[in-house]
């Protein structure tokens, strides 16, 4: 037995963390005291847009008119209430002219104009009481922002015979800003204490309850460095901070819980702390850095997409998961090497079980039980449950598979809109300005589409062209030309709402109008037009990204061609109950009262995108944890069943632990007054529940027990392609000149005859039918799972 091959030793991170664990954890605080100070302040660099395509017509069209005829294109409005005296009152109509005079007068303000000043019908209330100053704010989002901040105290208020309010796109952006902001903090406030109980539920000690938060404050710290360096190059959407708190905290409980279960399982096994924690690095570590790179590869796909608000997620999340993985893997061994087995220290469950277990002693076997569930009561009843599903596998698959899509039908009417002012509560200031224009004016805010002009033309020209627009279907009236040089623009009043169905229609209608010049359409509804066609063009690139990806890295930790078609399938599957209810709640506006929120009657384009990424991508992290467990039992005894059951019974308990921890931090995010943000929080929360509930516990083990050992196969060519190149949790030897994997209890033999003088055979070394005839079957060594 002299040609069998050693294990492989640990590696060289594996040794240095093992050996030098108090620098570990010293580079790692230095690393995160320097992240605080690169990212302090980064929420003040962070925009509130992004939903546009930077490369699209109408987002051209949009930026020539705001250079060329700043007044086209308010993004300020001043809401004049006058009272029963009226905004034709001599007194108001003074007042109402100083008010512009002076914003007109104020930097960085141009295109100022008012009811008072151009007698528009548009710009007064239906009911005389009200009436609009407008004015054009320059700059990007963040100046914008700040010169409104300067100009907010000198013009909202009373002033004389009239009252005046803020409104208008550039004040709804600064007013989200701020509200996600405040409602970023007090979900953190809450999540934090919140998760640090689930988590002492969990694990029981309180001190390796701490742990995972460690992790996650150091991913969440690291991440704001990122995007605040982003923030020099790359403009970075605000909504982003919310990823990086939920995936901060969600990742880092996953992967803490897996590792500290490990390091708990090796402990009981009988190995020192050091040893403990290089096994387990080389098993479930390997297997955390694996869950992290599908995470990462399914976030990555956003990046395919030009908005930025999508572009600013794939940043953050890339970020938070990669670092979390980093944190988990250097932070949390050193911090076990250092603690040992005073990792279940100050168990504050005795408290509630000093009644039950007042007598018992903690045994080897009682500590695996506690840290992993696979034995106890919890690990039995998952693998009764396991059991169940796969003796009546056709029924749970079906019946499952049809549960799920029925929940994801709301999903076929879904309708895609803008975001505006509604996003906010519907008490905040600019909403209600921008409300009361809604309902109280001839045409809410944006209502026209506006048709830019490039190119030389004659009075003659403008007028047939301005013909043409009149005479289509949809158009209610066309205003202009108003010319500069070279430049004209068009307003065409639209029938419905600013971004409706018929508005969308009337864009491609405009565009197809021939015209003596080049033509562009910029407006709420040409945006979304292009918005849309941004996202189909990239929409195949995307999918087809996380695809192939999936495949690739799911074969390589299992060898099987037909598990990576297994994962995919089932992933998708599992966010069909979210989109259902995305449309149903909030499109339809089922719940709005329960949830505070204003219903639109559509979603914004691109949030299904990034829901669908984020959640495709935390399902492959349950589902990574899941199949390696599978896997590393089929390889440890060839039973395809008992491995599935087995695996389940080890991570069934922790998958959904981690699962609801989660969750709580979604609905913490979910708990924002924003629409959008609320969204995205009760959307993802839901999804990662019907995952781990539903998903791997039921339709898993179905379909797994319905393919069989076939859920294994693999061609030759792609069999000798994972054993070069292939990755698992266990860590299995190769039988000497065939490469074939040893199981772990003949493994353990092979090495116990290797070091032992020939003929000298000890308990449980004898392979099946060599045992001499009386011998009594020993048990398989410690430590060899």
């Amino acid at each position: 037995m002299s040609d069998v091959r050693k294990p492989p030793g640990p590696g060289g991170w594996t040794r240095f963390v093992t050996a030098r664990p108090r620098l570990s954890l010293l580079l790692t605080l230095l690393v995160t005291a320097l992240a605080v100070l690169a990212g302090g302040g980064v929420a003040d660099r962070l925009g509130s847009g992004g939903w546009e395509d930077p490369g699209a017509r109408s987002t051209w069209a949009a930026q020539a008119l705001e250079r060329e005829f700043p007044a086209s294109q308010p993004n300020l409005l001043l809401l004049v209430d006058a009272g029963p005296a009226g905004v034709d009152d001599p007194a108001v109509a003074a007042e109402a002219a100083r008010l512009a005079g002076r914003l007109a007068a104020e930097p960085g303000v141009v295109g100022v104009g008012s009811y008072w000043a151009t007698k528009l019908p548009a710009l007064r209330s239906e009911d005389g009481r009200q009436a609009l100053i407008t004015a054009r704010v320059q700059g990007e989002e963040k100046t914008a922002s700040r010169t409104l901040e300067r100009l907010a105290p000198a013009f909202r208020g009373s002033h004389g015979p009239v009252r005046v309010s803020l409104g208008g796109p550039v004040a709804v952006q600064r007013e989200v800003t701020t509200t996600i902001q405040e409602d970023l903090l007090r979900a953190e406030l809450i999540a934090l204490p919140v998760t640090l109980v689930l988590l002492v539920l969990v694990f029981g000690s309180a001190v390796a309850a701490l742990l995972p938060l460690g992790v996650g404050i150091v991913a969440i710290l690291g991440t704001n460095a990122v995007l605040r360096g982003l923030t020099e190059v790359t403009e970075v959407s605000v909504f982003a901070l919310n990823l990086t708190t939920a995936l901060g905290l969600g990742l880092a409980v996953d992967y803490a819980l897996f590792i500290v279960r490990r390091f708990r399982e090796e402990l009981a096994g009988g190995r020192e702390p050091a040893d403990a924690v290089a096994a387990t690095l080389r098993t479930a570590g390997r297997t955390v850095l694996f869950s992290a790179l599908t995470v990462a590869v399914a976030l990555s796909a956003m990046l395919f997409f030009p908005m930025y608000f999508l572009r600013s997620f794939a940043y953050a999340g890339i970020a938070v998961v990669l670092i979390a993985a980093a944190a988990a893997l250097i932070l949390l061994p050193a911090a076990l090497v250092l603690l040992g087995r005073r990792v279940d220290a100050l168990d504050l469950r005795r408290l509630w079980r000093r009644g039950r277990s007042a007598q018992r002693k903690r045994s080897g076997e009682a500590a695996r039980n506690a840290a992993d569930g696979s034995a106890g009561d919890v690990g039995r009843g998952w693998a009764r449950s396991a059991t169940l599903v796969m003796r009546r596998a056709p029924l749970f698959a079906a019946g499952t598979t049809a549960a799920l899509l029925l929940l994801g039908l709301p999903f076929l009417g879904v309708e895609f809109g803008t975001v505006d002012d509604r996003q906010l509560p519907a008490t905040a200031p600019s909403h209600l300005v921008q409300q009361q224009i809604r309902d109280g004016f001839p045409a809410g805010p944006g209502a026209a589409l506006v048709v830019l002009t490039e190119g030389t033309a004659g009075e003659q020209d403008y007028a047939a062209y301005r013909g043409r627009l009149q005479e289509l279907p949809g158009v209610l009236g066309v205003e202009g030309p108003v010319t500069s040089g070279k430049y004209a623009y068009f307003t065409v009043l639209a029938e419905g709402e600013a971004a409706g169905q018929p508005a969308q229609d009337l864009v491609g209608r405009v565009r197809t109008v021939d015209a003596p010049f080049e033509t562009a359409v910029a407006g709420e509804a040409a945006r979304l037009v292009d918005t849309r066609h941004a996202i189909a063009g990239q929409l195949p690139e995307a999918l087809g990204l996380i695809v192939v990806a999936t495949l690739l890295l799911v074969f390589l930790l299992t060898g099987s061609v037909l598990i990576p078609l297994q994962a995919v399938l089932l992933n998708a599957l599992s966010l069909t109950a979210m989109f259902g209810a995305v449309v149903w709640v909030f499109q339809e506006g089922h719940l709005s009262d329960l949830l505070a929120f204003t219903p639109t009657g559509d979603i914004e384009t691109t949030l299904p995108v990034l829901m669908f990424c984020i959640a495709f991508g935390l399902s492959m992290d349950y589902g990574v944890f899941l199949i390696s467990r599978i896997k590393e039992e089929y390889d440890r005894t060839g039973d395809h069943e008992g491995a599935v059951r087995t695996g389940l019974a080890r991570t069934g308990g922790l998958i959904t632990a981690a699962a609801v921890i989660l969750a709580v931090v979604m609905v913490g995010i979910g708990a924002s007054r924003v629409t959008n943000t609320k969204m995205l929080g009760l959307g993802i929360a839901l999804a990662v529940l019907m995952d781990a509930m539903v998903v791997r516990s039921l339709l898993v083990p179905a379909v797994m027990k319905l393919t069989g050992r076939a859920t294994w196969w693999a061609p030759g060519p792609l069999r000798r392609l994972h054993e070069r190149f292939g990755l698992s949790e266990g860590e299995a030897e190769r039988e000497p000149g065939t490469g074939e994997a040893l199981a772990p209890e003949r493994a353990e033999r092979e090495r116990a005859e290797g070091e032992r003088p020939e003929g000298e055979r000890s308990e449980g070394d004898w392979p099946e039918g060599d045992r001499p005839e009386g011998e009594r079957p020993g048990k398989v060594p410690a430590g060899s799972r």
